[in-house]
């Protein structure tokens, strides 16, 4: 595609080719970046590390992101960028089209108002009940408070009313263009699954904007 070779011209006039993104790719914050850049036609090299496995915990992983978490963006002078909108952020600096944060400053305020509303408002809920309710998660949530998982699952059946609302009048979440605010609500309600959550099909405004969001390209990154 004529686009991606244009983000990869770029990246080496920048001399940025050997850069690299930590993750786990079973994660759903890495996946985030991964549709972000798919978004852009940046193609940037991925190194895997087991979270499951316990390789976070890692001396090296320790040094560059005390928290533990992927994704990772280690640039080719050694720096580091860790969380998962700063690593957007950044290569929305370097190649701001198509504009994911907005091109003006009401439409970039309205997209961080509404990323940060899924952020708080759903991915963390779903994230919750499933730290709290996964077998295969207790090692990583001491306690693992399966009443609170269950507080969670309410929290989420909320804010998917709040967001079906909002698709009722716009395209997107954030208004007229796909943002980084669908990536985030995209990968939550995807997220969904492990946490055996559904949508209920009386959101049928939910329903309309996951299926359009899921045939785009980047859906398979």
């Amino acid at each position: 595609m004529p686009i991606m070779r244009e983000a990869n011209d770029h990246s080496s006039r920048l001399g940025l080719t050997s850069m690299r993104i930590i993750e786990t790719k079973r994660a759903p914050n890495p996946r985030r970046v991964r549709i972000f850049l798919a978004e852009k036609s940046v193609s940037v090299e991925f190194e895997e590390r087991d979270m499951m496995r316990g390789e976070l915990a890692a001396a090296d992983i320790r040094a560059m992101n005390p928290w533990m978490r992927v994704p990772i963006l280690v640039l080719d002078d050694g720096r580091t960028l860790s969380e998962s909108v700063a690593i957007c952020r950044y290569f929305e600096e370097l190649y701001p089209t198509p504009a994911l944060f907005g091109n003006d400053a009401y439409t970039r305020a309205t997209i961080e108002m509404w990323n940060r509303r899924i952020e708080l408002g759903l991915f963390q809920h779903v994230a919750q009940v499933v730290r709290h309710s996964s077998a295969k998660m207790a090692a990583f949530e001491q306690p693992q408070i399966v009443e609170w998982a269950e507080a969670n699952r309410h929290k989420v059946a909320i804010e998917l009313n709040r967001i079906d609302a909002q698709l009722a009048t716009a395209p997107f979440i954030a208004g007229e263009i796909f943002s980084i605010a669908d990536i985030t609500a995209w990968v939550a309600i995807d997220f969904m699954k492990a946490a055996r959550l559904a949508v209920a099909d009386s959101l049928t405004n939910i329903a309309r904007w996951h299926i359009a969001v899921s045939q785009r390209p980047s859906a398979r990154a």
